[in-house]
């Protein structure tokens, strides 16, 4: 049925979005061979990351984090953002560099596994400052407060753990 309606649609000239659940592959309309969606798409797929997607389209990092460039993302739920108090979140919609600093304190260059992030003791930023690492009772803690509650999440370019809030960068 789903290869019928899309062929349908291909032979209607209508464009045909590749949606995939995290960590799940999608065959190309086609029927190419497999292919993984990236961070974004990964992310965008999973209704529990809207605000995160929202924002880093908003700040202008959707596109580099589709890039081919490995990638480690520490990514906030939409319950960590109903945690940050509203006026910091109209602050940082409003200012987009350091919106731009604040996603980017999520992310770490190369893609890290959770076997490697429990060996860490802290990891370098996109956004320069360190975020430190600690192993309490088998639970990955960021910055202290911040709990990994899911590891591993494939993406083409790299890997989502799910983190329960947002971490906020040092002050300069």
């Amino acid at each position: 049925m789903t290869k019928r309606l899309t062929s349908t649609l291909l032979a209607a000239g209508l464009a045909v979005p590749l949606l995939a659940l995290p960590g799940t592959s999608v065959a190309t309309p086609t029927g190419g061979p497999a292919v993984e969606p990236n961070i974004v798409e990964t992310a965008a797929a999973d209704p529990q990351f809207t605000t995160l997607v929202s924002l880093a389209k908003r700040a202008g990092l959707a596109d580099d984090l589709s890039a081919e460039t490995k990638l480690t993302v520490f990514a906030p739920t939409n319950a960590a953002f109903r945690k940050v108090p509203e006026a910091t979140l109209r602050k940082l919609r409003r200012n987009r560099a350091m919106l731009r600093r604040v996603l980017l304190y999520h992310v770490v260059a190369g893609d890290v596994k959770a076997e490697q992030v429990v060996r860490l003791r802290a990891v370098r930023t996109l956004a320069g400052p360190k975020v430190r690492i600690r192993v309490r009772d088998d639970t990955v803690f960021l910055n202290r407060r911040a709990k990994v509650v899911k590891t591993d999440i494939s993406a083409s370019n790299g890997t989502i753990h799910v983190i329960d809030q947002v971490l906020l960068p040092p002050a300069r």
